[in-house]
């Protein structure tokens, strides 16, 4: 059997560095925007906002050199998790565990070329730190 992901898109906000509790290792947290190739009814392009989960050194890059705008290549694998949130409600969580995140432009040339992303959208998931267990 084969799960494997591969994406480019850009970061919707700057990584979110923690540590694991009992044993201290580094975990990374960010969501990328990759466009569809198609566009909707109105001739308007749409992005899917995918969550990725980086780990150990890797995370520790990613947080320190990857900020909002960036453009990268995540390959991993897809992970379906469930858990209950604080209210005690059942809920799943779709992410990529990256086995790989290749920076594909410097932050210098993604100052000076401007994004133009501003992470808003309204297609954009509202996910709240409560959602995640971790």
């Amino acid at each position: 059997m084969l799960n494997k992901v591969v994406l480019i898109g850009r970061l919707v906000r700057d990584p979110e560095l923690r540590y694991t509790q009992n044993e201290g290792v580094p975990v990374a947290n960010f969501t990328i925007a990759v466009d569809r190739p198609f566009s909707n009814q109105k001739g308007e392009k749409e992005a899917d906002f995918i969550r990725i989960v980086v780990w150990k050194k890797q995370a520790e890059n990613c947080a320190s050199y990857l900020g909002k705008g960036r453009l990268v290549a995540v390959e991993g694998r897809l992970q379906i998790r469930s858990y209950e949130d604080r209210e005690g409600i059942k809920r799943i969580a779709a992410e990529v565990v990256a086995r790989n995140v290749v920076f594909l432009e410097s932050r210098r040339a993604a100052e000076e070329a401007g994004s133009g992303f501003d992470g808003q959208t309204s297609d954009e998931p509202d996910i709240g730190d409560e959602d995640v267990p971790f």
